[in-house]
């Protein structure tokens, strides 16, 4: 009795712990962090949408600009506002033609898709700071990988702001920012980085792809679609390190603050003047800078391609965490990014991203040899036996309790496990998945080109069975353009399925024979390198399971 009391007396002072903890610690902490949040969040500048109307990109680029003229970026920094707002990639085209336009980046704010990067300050002093439409004096006429450039402003009551940027040989700036004061009085002010991108992009719509807002901080990868963003309003992070910005299939913008200060992180949505805007920010903790002292800070900015190797290359030499993660190799990530390299390497020795596909799908066939062996081999003998269980079907059709009772014993004789199949192909199934995964972010695979008609493995097949493959002079709408590799694959999947055992029952019979026309409709709008994948997979499944099959068949005529 005694020893139940004291169990009793025990959980109810460790329930009271427990409350008082979360009332008196917890409760108050996490108020304190909201309530400094909401402050920080309500005096980063925001600005509305120009009520005129939206220029072109040009006519908005006019006006008092800095050219970038870097390695592998051009553009121009807006001297209003010091802001990153011309971003075009020298390497990436519109089109596979090197003499097309270069793939923009960001844009100015009065276009119809602006999409920009702000530094700035921010205080609860009445202090002036600069704002987005503060005009910056700069040092030089001209941003080039050699060359950094400093612009500056003079508020005109004793506080000096200095910004000097500087990018390196890839996409990478460094913003540092510097606050003198020669005011009698001191000042607390935070800095801060923000992302701003006006309105929804189009994004490709794939399931398997994340395009977004994206970040890893507290050493978690944070993935937000604009959908999710936008219905939840914001997500607040507190992290020491991490980077965090918006991300599309092949391009990234991000901020990384300094690795070793712990930032108050954002991703949050707006709607201003009806038009939706995606914004991902960083503040710093709160800096006091004395009279007659100082404070700098620096952050970078990544504007650029997803390219693996570089962003590996980031992560060691800037201390980025986890960088690497802006290319979505998804869950298996641990197979995925091995098998990016090993495609890279084949693409070295082939030169050829298409012909590396297909080597690298040999490899993965010789690799799983003996696992696909144990799947074809069941299916073989499963296939044989198709004439007895149709027997058994037309003996016992109406008593499925029978009819199954009957199946099992006659696997039993002949010694088939129905299951034996299933096991090598879930073993199977995800590192194929992951070779998918590699071949559909691959940066390496856009534009680049193959054999006959196809010109950029990461563009649907350009030709159609509507207008016979371009002998008729007219162009078909999208949904009928099914060129000839989603036919081909069709095909492949028809003859493998005429070589699998026939399901047992008649209507899922037929709704696999209506699958590969489904797949062929499908996949038309997929990218061409896929498709051809998916078709060389194909036959070579089909070959290794015609050789079983004539080596089950054999066996079974010696025996007999």
């Amino acid at each position: 009795m005694n020893e139940q009391k004291n169990l009793i007396v025990a959980f109810l002072l460790s329930l009271l712990v427990l409350v008082g903890y979360n009332y008196f610690v917890d409760t108050p902490k996490v108020k304190q962090q909201t309530e400094v949040a909401a402050k920080n969040s309500a005096t980063v500048p925001t600005e509305a949408l120009p009520s005129q109307e939206l220029l072109s990109r040009e006519q908005a680029l006019v006006g008092q600009r800095i050219p970038i003229n870097a390695a592998k970026i051009h553009g121009s920094i807006n001297l209003v506002g010091s802001r990153f707002d011309d971003i075009t990639l020298a390497d990436y085209h519109e089109t596979p033609d090197l003499q097309s336009a270069e793939i923009v980046l960001l844009s100015p704010k009065k276009t119809t898709q602006a999409y920009f990067v702000d530094f700035g300050w921010i205080s609860a002093s009445s202090q002036a700071l600069p704002t987005p439409e503060t005009v910056w004096s700069a040092s030089s006429n001209e941003l080039t990988t050699n060359k950094s450039l400093v612009l500056s402003w003079d508020n005109g009551q004793g506080l000096r702001f200095t910004r000097t940027i500087m990018i390196d040989d890839q996409y990478m700036f460094t913003v540092t920012d510097k606050v003198e004061n020669k005011t009698a009085t001191s000042l607390k002010l935070n800095a801060y980085g923000q992302i701003t991108r006006v309105g929804k992009p189009q994004t490709g719509g794939y399931f398997i792809l994340h395009e977004g807002p994206i970040g890893v901080l507290n050493g978690k990868l944070v993935e937000l679609d604009y959908d999710k963003l936008k219905d939840k309003g914001s997500e607040e992070f507190n992290s020491a390190g991490g980077w965090l910005g918006i991300t599309d299939k092949y391009w990234l913008v991000s901020l990384i603050p300094d690795q070793k200060v712990a930032y108050q992180s954002k991703f949050k949505t707006q709607t201003v003047q009806g038009v939706d805007r995606y914004l991902t920010e960083t503040i710093s903790p709160e800096y006091e800078v004395a009279p007659g002292q100082s404070v700098e800070v620096s952050q970078h900015l990544f504007a650029g391609a997803k390219n693996l190797r570089m962003l590996d290359a980031y992560e060691q030499k800037v201390g980025i965490d986890k960088f690497d993660l802006a290319v979505d190799f998804g869950w298996f990530y641990f197979l995925t990014k091995p098998l990016f390299y090993v495609l890279e390497y084949l693409n070295k020795i082939l030169g050829n991203i298409g012909l590396a596909i297909l080597l690298l799908t040999v490899i993965f066939k010789v690799a799983m040899f003996p696992l696909a062996n144990k799947s074809y081999r069941s299916m073989s003998r499963m296939k044989a036996l198709q004439p007895k269980m149709e027997v058994l079907k037309q003996r016992y059709g109406a008593d499925k309790m029978k009819l199954n009772q009957e199946l099992m014993e006659l696997y039993k004789k002949e010694k088939i496990n129905p299951m034996a199949g299933c096991l090598p192909i879930l073993i199977q199934a995800p590192v194929f998945f992951c070779l998918y995964k590699v071949l559909f972010v691959t940066l390496e695979m856009r534009h680049a080109p193959f054999y006959g008609w196809i010109h950029d493995l990461s563009a649907p097949d350009p030709t159609s069975v509507f207008n016979l493959f371009g002998l008729l002079p007219f162009t078909p709408p999208s949904f009928l353009m099914i060129g000839a590799w989603p036919l081909i694959m069709g095909v492949t999947m028809l003859l493998q399925q005429r070589l699998s055992p026939q399901p047992a029952d008649p209507a899922q019979a037929k709704a696999m024979m209506i699958m590969p026309v489904m797949m062929t409709v499908l996949l038309a709008n997929f990218p061409a390198g896929l498709v051809i994948y998916w078709a060389w997979n194909n036959v070579l499944s089909i070959a290794q399971q015609w050789w079983i099959m004539r080596l089950e068949e054999n066996n079974q005529a010696k025996s007999a």
